[in-house]
C-alpha cells in the first residue's frame, strides 16, 4: 500500500508556484530576499483553486429533525483557474514549502490581474 499527499485548497484561496524568473534582473544579477520583500505586487502560475466562496443555504426544519441532511455544500465558483498567471498583493500571500518546491496560498481578493491564454477558432 502507498500513502500519497495532496493539497487540497479551501474556501476561497488559491494555491501559486512563484514565478523565480523575477528572482533575477535583465542583466542577470540574482536579487537579495530583502529587495524582493520590499515589492509590493509578486507574480506566479496558478496551480489549485479552492471550491469558491461558501452560499449560505436557508436552515429548513424538517418534521423529522433527527434524520440527516443531505444537502451538499454549493460555492460561488473563482475566476481563477489552474494555469493561469496570477499577479497578486505579495503582503497577503502565505509562503510555505511541499515537497521541496515553494508556493504561496493568497486569498482570491489578493489577485490583481490574471492573464490567460486562450484559443481562438477563426
Amino acid at each position: 500500500m502507498t500513502l500519497t499527499k495532496q493539497l487540497i485548497v479551501v474556501g476561497d484561496r488559491v494555491l501559486i508556484r512563484p514565478d523565480e524568473a523575477h528572482e533575477r534582473t535583465s542583466a542577470g544579477l540574482y536579487l537579495p530576499p530583502g529587495v524582493k520583500e520590499k515589492e509590493k505586487v509578486q507574480s506566479g502560475y496558478v496551480v489549485k483553486v479552492g471550491p469558491g466562496y461558501p452560499i449560505p443555504t436557508p436552515d429548513i426544519t424538517d418534521d423529522e429533525p433527527w434524520k440527516e441532511r443531505k444537502d451538499k455544500p454549493k460555492y460561488l465558483p473563482l475566476q481563477a483557474k489552474e494555469g493561469d498567471y496570477a499577479i497578486f498583493l505579495r503582503d497577503q500571500a502565505v509562503e510555505f514549502e511541499f515537497e521541496n518546491k515553494k508556493y504561496l496560498i493568497v486569498p482570491h481578493s489578493a489577485i490583481l490581474v490574471l492573464l490567460r491564454d486562450e484559443f481562438i477558432e477563426e
